[in-house]
């Protein structure tokens, strides 16, 4: 009987030197790389579902610190926190379709930096984008209806996009062509918008990376700013 208490007790401080490991390792890791992890982990079935949980719940009930903002499209397929194996508070989501920002979703933006403090922004596309297709189609002379056209039309006045239908002849893909001049687009729109982010930008007090993440595989591209 006394043996098993022993190796009970050997087991419980065994399982707490790994738990503390592992919040020691995203510590040293800056945001990006905690981000980067965490989507290596979900593609390799590796992901550890951290603050997940009812006590996470409890924590945070009171306050919010996430350590990201994430910029995504609405698209069901890509969820946030899933896909960069975070949890409850780890991050501030913006999602609207096709990544399209208008004032609420930079004044959103504008809050996490100077309310939360955070530092680290990420805009992240999508191959096989729904509303870039859309945007295609209706160049091609298919009609949208509804509010769905303000989406639409915000896509087809971005000039990097504009840059890649001009180039559509000499493009393998220019649907995905088209998805990574979106995510280029939404950076330098964040971070120009003035006057609170292009300050914080210019302080070197902010900071913004892209990517796009792949339906088929669940892997990030990480995009060169």
């Amino acid at each position: 009987m006394k043996s098993k208490i022993i190796k009970l007790f050997l087991l419980c401080l065994l399982l707490a030197s790994c738990t503390k490991g592992t919040l020691s390792n995203n510590d040293q890791q800056t945001d990006i790389e905690r981000l980067i992890s965490g989507n290596e982990r979900f593609i390799n079935g590796k992901s550890i579902h951290k603050n997940q949980t009812l006590l996470r719940v409890k924590e945070i009930k009171d306050t919010q610190k996430p350590f990201a903002i994430i910029v995504s499209c609405s698209d069901s397929r890509v969820s946030p926190e899933i896909v960069f194996d975070q949890g409850l508070g780890d991050l501030f989501i913006i999602r609207t379709a096709g990544n399209v920002l208008h004032d609420y979703e930079l004044g959103s933006i504008e809050y996490a930096v100077e309310h939360l403090n955070v530092k680290t922004i990420y805009v992240m596309g999508h191959t096989n984008c729904g509303a870039v297709k859309a945007m295609l189609g209706e160049d091609n002379g298919h009609p949208v209806p509804g509010h769905i056209h303000s989406i639409i039309e915000g896509l087809k006045n971005e000039p990097e996009i504009q840059a890649a239908i001009k180039n559509k002849a000499q493009s393998k893909n220019i649907t995905e062509d088209a998805v990574e001049a979106n995510v280029k687009f939404a950076i330098n729109q964040i971070r120009t918008s003035e006057p609170i982010l292009k300050e914080k930008f210019n302080k070197k007090e902010t900071q913004i990376f892209g990517g796009i993440y792949n339906l088929e595989n669940g892997k990030i591209k990480q995009l060169t700013n």
